[in-house]
């Protein structure tokens, strides 16, 4: 086992002012540690104003099988927009933000990197891919770690009313299992004992504990986000836009694709995108999370096992029947200009696509989904997403090739 102990008093930085990045920060300051928050310019002008003097209020269900909780206002040791502040002498750099923003935020942070940090990216989709191709084309040789999981320790929003954003976040769920790994792969047992010291994964280390994935390529299959989002949000469009426009009174944010977008015909459709996943998997030669038939078929769909885990016979421990009413998922989305759409579609389905067209393995559901969902914003995602194999610094490769770079780093281009 490596000895992370090190990282067990320095300073952590927490890149990303979102819902996600602030009560990681909270969470983690209210465990005792130092802890700086930053986020990016023009952004932070808004998600961090005032919060060096209000601190952020954490508290929420925090629904988990152990009943895990952490609750409390927390004042940061430093919130700032200056990246070179925020990350000089940290240990451990927590990377919290939607994947649009992971390339400024890369380009920022790479040549600031110290030796012997460790990054955790916070969901992963493809994050740590981009990271080492700028970090070569940028010419670092920082001896870092970097890792990406498969989903965020929590299920989280911030409150707000209208445009303005309160210093509150209140978590849904907290993750209890997460599915993680380095790239390259001889980084993943230092990446994964460096959990011990991240207190904003406590719930997953004193629950079923971190899982280690054989690659982030099977990360980025692990993420839930593609499988569950996309068909929920393209496939229940209709009854998202009249959500609080002709029935259902006239409150459009009380919509929840969990509560009342799935149904058992759009859970036959992600179930068969995940299978697509498990056959692109499968001819990589990369690990994927395997799934019984029956767990798409509940409220909260695959997502369940995260936070409240499995039974002795490997079925869900709660379930949450389509015939039922449920309030259990949290709200959203309300638009289809909604991350479920403009990240999920453009960066997840697109990524999968691509791999399916270099390793020959056709996607014909997830294809449509990009189709459709391309004609709901009057364009061809397959066109305009900047994300390709090109831009994750993979394309063109023999299968071999991709195996050495993720498990070993070996990169011949």
């Amino acid at each position: 086992m490596k000895n992370m102990e090190y990282l067990k008093d320095m300073p952590i930085a927490v890149l990303g002012g979102g819902a996600v990045g602030k009560t990681c920060a909270a969470d983690m300051k209210l465990a005792g540690r130092e802890v700086r928050l930053f986020d990016l310019e023009p952004f932070a002008k808004t998600s961090l104003r005032d919060v060096d003097k209000t601190g952020i209020l954490l508290d929420g269900v925090q629904r988990n099988k152990y009943c895990f909780e952490r609750s409390g206002r927390a004042h940061f040791d430093m919130v700032t927009s200056n990246i070179a502040d925020a990350v000089k002498g940290a240990g451990l750099i927590v990377v919290a933000m939607g994947s649009w923003g992971h390339e400024p935020l890369f380009r920022a942070l790479i040549p600031h990197l110290e030796d012997g940090q460790v990054i955790h990216v916070f969901t992963d989709n493809f994050a740590c891919l981009l990271f080492r191709r700028l970090m070569r084309e940028l010419g670092s040789t920082k001896k870092v770690i970097i890792g990406g999981w498969s989903s965020a320790p929590y299920g989280t929003r911030i409150e707000s009313i209208g445009k303005f954003q309160f210093p509150h976040v209140g978590a849904k769920y907290r993750a209890i299992s997460l599915r993680g790994a380095a790239l390259p792969m001889t980084d993943t047992e230092a990446f994964i004992e460096s959990v011990k010291y991240l207190p904003c994964m406590d719930a997953v280390t004193y629950g079923d504990g971190p899982v280690a994935a054989n690659t982030v390529l099977d990360v980025d299959f692990a993420n839930v986000n593609p499988v569950i989002h996309v068909p929920a949000t393209v496939l229940g469009v209709s009854t998202m836009e009249n959500w609080g426009v002709i029935f259902c009174g006239n409150d459009k944010t009380t919509y929840s694709m969990y509560s009342h977008g799935l149904c058992p015909s759009i859970c036959e459709v992600q179930y068969k995108f995940y299978n697509e996943e498990i056959a692109l998997a499968d001819a990589i030669g990369v690990g994927c999370p395997r799934y019984k038939y029956e767990m798409f078929f509940s409220r909260r769909s695959v997502l369940t096992q995260e936070y409240m885990g499995l039974d002795e016979n490997g079925n869900d421990n709660v379930v949450f029947p389509l015939d039922q009413p449920s309030n259990e998922g949290n709200t959203g989305p309300n638009t289809i200009h909604h991350r479920y759409m403009t990240e999920d579609v453009p960066i997840g389905c697109k990524i999968y696509h691509d791999l399916g067209v270099q390793y020959g393995v056709p996607t014909p559901i997830i294809d449509s989904m990009i189709i459709l969902a391309g004609a709901m914003h009057k364009t061809s995602f397959f066109e305009t997403s900047r994300y390709n194999l090109a831009y994750l610094g993979i394309d063109g490769m023999s299968k071999e090739e991709l195996l050495a770079y993720l498990n070993e780093g070996v990169y011949n281009r």
